[in-house]
Formats: C-alpha cells, structure tokens, sequence
C-alpha cells in the first residue's frame, strides 16, 4: 500500500509541474500577442487542469474515505493530457491544420476518460460523498464536507460533457455548442470553478484552522454548480445568460467572502494565504465583468481582462497559494527567503494582471505589455519555487 501510495504522490508532484510550466507558457503566449485560443487553451487546459487533475487523484479518494483504485492511472493520464494540450493550443494558431486540433481533443478525452473512471470506481460505492473520512476530532466539519463533496460528481460531469462536445467540435456534424465561449464555461466554471469551491471547503478550513460560515457554504456550491450550465446554453446574451451570470456572481461572491472570513479567523501566518485572497479577490472582479457583459454587452478588450483574471487571477492565484501550503517554500534551497519569493511571484502575478487591465482600459500598449512581462516573472518565479521544492524533495 505504501508503494501505491508513493506512485500516486510521484505523479501528483509531476502533474503539478507540469502545470508551473503551462503557466510560463501562457504568460509567454499573452506577451507574444498570440491568438485567444492558444492563450485560453495553455491556462485553462494547461496550468489550471494539469494542476487540478494532479491533487484531485491525491485528495478526492480520500475526501470519500477511499483509496485510489488504480494508482498507475495517472502515469497513464499525464501524457495524454500533455499532448492534448499542445494538440489544442497548437490548432489556435493560424497555420496549423484542423487536423491536430482533433488529434489533440481525443488524447485530451482520452486523459480524462482514464481520470474519470478511475475515480467514478474508486468511489463507486459512496457516490454522494455522505462519507468523508473527516475523524471524529472533527466531527464538527461533517455537514461542510459532505456538501463540499456532493458538489465534485457534479463538477466531473460537467468535464465529461466539455470533453464530450469539444471532441464533437472537431466532427463533421452540427455539434452542440457549437460556439467556442460555451465549451470554454463548462471546463472553466463547471469544472475548474466548481472543483475549486468543493475542494475549496474541504482544505482551507483545515490549512487556516478556521470554520467557514454555513450559510455562505450553503449559496455558493448550488448556485456554483448551476451557473455554469446556464451560461453554456445562453451565451453570449439574453435574459437566460443574465440569469446564469447572476447565479455564478452569488457563487463566486459567497466563496470570496468565505475565504475572507477564514482568512481573518485564522492566526496561521502562511504565505498561501496572500495567493488565496487575491484569487478570492480576482474571482469577484471575474463575475463583476461577466455581469457587466450580460447587462451592457460583449467588449473585446475587457473580454480578454475576464478570461485572464478567470484563469490566472481567480482560479490561478488560488491554486498558487493552495499550492504553497502543500509544499511550504522553506523547505526549498533558494538564493532567497522561499516565503519571500513566493510572495513575491504571487504580487508580480497578481499585479501584472491589474497593470495589463489598465493599459487595456487606457488603450496604451506598452502599458498592458508591461503588465505581462510582469506576469511572466511571476509565472516564472512561481515555476521556480515548486520546481526547487520538488528539488529538494527528490534529494531526501
């Protein structure tokens, strides 16, 4: 058992990586000035899900008290993924044939048909998550964690769907949404959003040694998973869209405010803590331009301002400062303070995103390029830090 335990911890740490360097890649990409798509893809497909996919085969069996059935499946997942990616991200560019881009949706289905089974088996008998492992020292976070874990078979449904119609994209048929933006919610929202929420209330009440208020727990999960499926279906305007941002905003506000509110409960002095509440922060800037597009219409360049705080503000930051607290910096051999530098790439990430938002407003070029180069070094520092961390690790 202890072997199957060290395979899942081994690639848990190498879909991570994984996911530092999808992150540099993005951040390269959104300098470059190359197409949304190849952008949106090595975010989304690359940073946010390589990461996600990789705690989630550590964290979701035991969250049902299970143990991962096959812990060979990631090494099986990880380069699917992988190539999938680059298939994808690839497609995005203007000379590459449609042909790669459909190569790369069936390796990255294929990935995730192994993820999903597996852990469709692994917990096969506890599909509603009413077993937690939570001990009885703990007895007190039952209710939160068995809402937090109703929420995950929904947010995988959502990514089988997505995987579903993005490989339908590339079929000679009249494939359902059709309209990229719509496939791009359902892995955004309905997974990575909702994945985030549900593990969310799952780890943070336990890294900050705080409680989450009930209520806020009980409006962001259903509104959480709800929204998502509405905007699919009714972007990119209309009354259903308007009521699909609402009920995402109330999601995302109620989680901001959840963290927030552990945040300032806790007397846990951690550097994850700065990431977490800039992604808390960045998510409440996310739904306040979605509102604005539902109510007033689409504008391009805040369109790109909201798939970049989604992705790498709201989303990333979080995973940033989460990330921190499962491999705490001081454990790494750095030319500087670990903490320190892991402030530092969450402030030249977070800020980056800001000072990109600006030159965009102001319609100044150099000024929203200098906002990226920003967040290329903190896409970088980051990359360092988790990579000197894994170092270190490996050495022991």
């Amino acid at each position: 058992m202890a072997t199957a335990s060290a395979t899942v911890s081994t690639w848990t740490r190498r879909f991570v990586a994984a996911g530092t360097v999808w992150l540099v890649l993005w951040s390269l990409a959104a300098l470059a000035g190359l197409p949304r798509r190849t952008e949106i893809t090595l975010a989304l497909f690359g940073f946010v899900f390589h990461t996600l996919f990789g705690k989630a085969y550590a964290l979701v069996p035991s969250y049902f008290d299970r143990e991962l059935a096959v812990s060979r499946a990631p090494t099986i997942h990880l380069p699917l993924a992988v190539l999938g990616t680059v298939g994808l991200a690839a497609v995005g560019l203007p000379w590459v044939p449609g042909i790669v881009g459909g190569a790369g949706a069936l390796l990255w289905t294929g990935g995730v048909a192994v993820f999903l089974g597996t852990l469709a088996w692994t917990v096969r008998d506890n599909l509603s998550g009413a077993e937690t492992g939570t001990g009885d020292h703990d007895a007190d976070r039952r209710p939160v964690d068995r809402s937090a874990n109703a929420a995950l078979p929904v947010a995988f449904l959502y990514l089988a769907v997505a995987s579903a119609v993005l490989v339908a994209a590339y079929l000679p048929i009249a494939a359902p949404f059709a309209y990229a933006p719509r496939r791009t919610h359902l892995f955004a929202a309905g997974t990575a959003a909702l994945l985030v929420f549900g593990v969310g209330f799952r780890l943070l009440p336990r890294f900050f040694v705080a409680t989450p208020p009930k209520p806020l727990v009980a409006v962001a999960l259903p509104f959480g998973a709800l929204g998502p499926a509405i905007i699919a279906l009714s972007l990119p305007a209309g009354p259903l869209f308007q009521l699909g941002a609402a009920l995402e905003a109330v999601a995302v506000v109620a989680f901001a405010l959840a963290v927030l509110s552990l945040i300032v409960e806790s007397d846990r002095e951690r550097v994850g803590r700065y990431g977490v509440a800039a992604g808390a922060l960045f998510g409440v800037a996310v739904v306040a331009l979605g509102i604005s597009f539902a109510v007033g219409g689409l504008d391009y360049a805040l369109v790109v301002t909201h798939y970049r705080f989604a992705l790498v503000g709201f989303l990333g930051l979080t995973i940033v400062g989460v990330a921190t607290q499962f491999y705490p910096p001081a454990v790494g051999e750095f030319p500087v303070d670990g903490d320190h530098l892991a402030l530092a790439a969450m402030a030249a990430l977070g800020g980056g995103l800001v000072v990109d938002f600006a030159g965009r407003l102001a319609e100044q070029v150099a000024v929203a390029n200098v906002g990226l180069a920003l967040a290329a070094l903190g896409a970088v520092g980051y990359a360092w830090l988790l990579l000197g961390i894994f170092r270190a690790r490996a050495r022991r």
